[in-house]
Order: C-alpha cells, then structure tokens, then sequence
C-alpha cells in the first residue's frame, strides 16, 4: 500500500485549520496539525485518532518552525511532503494614523514573516512529492475596509509572496493556491477584539476625539449573520489538495466574489464612498 499523502496544517487549534485538519483526515490523508498548546494538540487527537500528529508550532518562532520540518522529515522524507496549509493568523484592529508600530509588526510576523519562513523551511520536502502550497488570504487581501489597515496589509503582502512563489516554482511542479474567504465565523474576530481594546486602552485621548465612534465600534467586533462556517473553506482548501490542475485561486463566500469584483470594476472615488460608510 503506498504512504499516506501527508499535509501540514498551520493554526489548526480552532477556526478553519481545525475544520481543515479534520477535513483532511477524513479523507484519509496523513495530517501534521500545528497547534499552540499540547492541550490542542490532544483535543485534535481525541476527535481524529493516532493517525493525526498534532505539533507545537508558532510560526512566528525560528525554534518551533525548525523542530516541526525536523519531525516531518523524519516521517516523511522519502515521500516528501504533499501539501502544505498556511493558515494561521491574526488580526490587529485600528486606525493607521495612531497604530503602534509594534502592533503592525505582530501582524506582519505572523501573516507574512512567520508564513515565508515556514514555507522556505518546506519547500526541499513539497519537492520531494511535487506538493501543493495553500496560503489562505481574504478578501482583505485584495481590497481593504477602514480600520482593518494592518491586516489588509499583511494579507495584500501575503497574496504578493504567493504570487511571486507561485510563478518562481513552477517549473519544479509545486504548486501554489490562495484561498480567498470572506467573513467566515472563527475565532479570529475574538482575537480582533481583544486586539483592540488592548490598543484602545494605550490611545491618548485625542484619538477617541477623532475616532471615538470608529473605537466603540471595533470593541464591539461581532461576527456577521452572513458568515460562513469554517467547513465551507476546509473544503476549499481540501479541494484544491487534490485537484490535478488547482486554480491559482479560490474565493470562498458570496462577499468574497463581491468585494473583489467591486474592486475590479468600481472607480476608486465610488469604491471609497461604498467602504466609507464604516465611519
């Protein structure tokens, strides 16, 4: 019987790496799933079974990205690695004008930094098995709301590395796929808002005197009715695993496919004046 294809996981303690880690067990790939805790980590095991290899893995940390491509290596280095999910991220709510440097740079280390880093580190395995790439954008990485600067930012970022990956790979058979959701209901927008009223707390007072209202808004960050369970885009990504000629890319959500066709076809002053209603 040949080897499990196998498919490392970034961020699959809740949200959509969870429903992709289980996904993909499923359907019978072997699944690394990287996870923040232990406890994570034996909660996916609980639902999956042996087969399931959960690692610790913060991308954002040289250390743990190292000892995670070890442990692949180590099972599955003949075979090499079939795919790789790029899913883990967070979300950094403010207005550009009073956000924290070192706030931008949270988001970019793990959106962009810790995301390249992991895939430099296995890129010789998903040659090995002419493997997949999956990063997962957002619509935020191809058109950007007020007050979700940074993390437009680092999604726009993100969907120029793939874009660049993609082209520099091809002729070694890896292939690289965005997935593009729109509001999907996952843990993320608890991050947000937690985020944010972490840095509302450290504003001086003339930021509320501009902002209040906008700062009021994003403390109360709720997930809309609209939003889509984190299933919908595990299959996406599942899909795109095993399609013989993957898109380079997939939008999950009718908001999705909306926001980005208005970006594509709206005149900027029309498209400012539609995104402006958030003030």
């Amino acid at each position: 019987m040949p080897p499990l294809r196998a498919v490392l996981v970034t961020g699959t303690s809740t949200g959509i790496g969870r429903a992709c880690a289980l996904d993909l067990h499923i359907r019978g790939y072997q699944v690394f799933a990287g996870v923040r805790t232990a406890a994570d980590g034996e909660a996916l095991r609980a639902a999956t079974g042996d087969r399931l290899v959960p690692l610790l893995l913060d991308v954002t940390q040289p250390a743990h990205v190292t000892a995670a491509v070890d442990a692949l290596r180590a099972q599955v280095d003949g075979a090499g690695l079939w795919g790789l999910v790029n899913n883990a991220g967070i979300a950094v709510p403010g207005p550009m004008e009073h956000l924290p440097l070192q706030a931008l740079r949270e988001q970019f280390e793990v959106n962009v930094f810790g995301t390249l880093h992991l895939t430099q580190a296995c890129l010789s395995l998903l040659r090995a098995a002419r493997g997949r790439i999956v990063n997962v954008s957002s619509v935020n990485g191809r058109v950007v709301t007020p007050f979700n600067g940074a993390y437009g930012a680092s999604k726009f970022a993100l969907e120029a590395l793939s874009d660049a990956l993609r082209l520099e790979l091809r002729p070694t058979g890896v292939r690289l796929v965005l997935v593009e959701p729109g509001s999907i209901r996952t843990s993320i927008r608890d991050t947000a808002l937690a985020n944010a009223q972490r840095l509302a707390d450290q504003y001086p007072d003339v930021v509320r005197h501009h902002y209040g209202g906008v700062l009021r808004r994003l403390e109360q960050i709720r997930t809309p009715p609209h939003a889509l369970p984190p299933e919908r885009v595990a299959k996406v990504i599942t899909r795109a695993l095993g399609a013989r000629r993957p898109r380079a890319r997939y939008r999950v959500g009718w908001d999705a496919r909306l926001g980005v066709l208005a970006a594509h076809l709206l005149p900027t002053r029309a498209l400012d004046a539609l995104l402006s209603r958030w003030h």
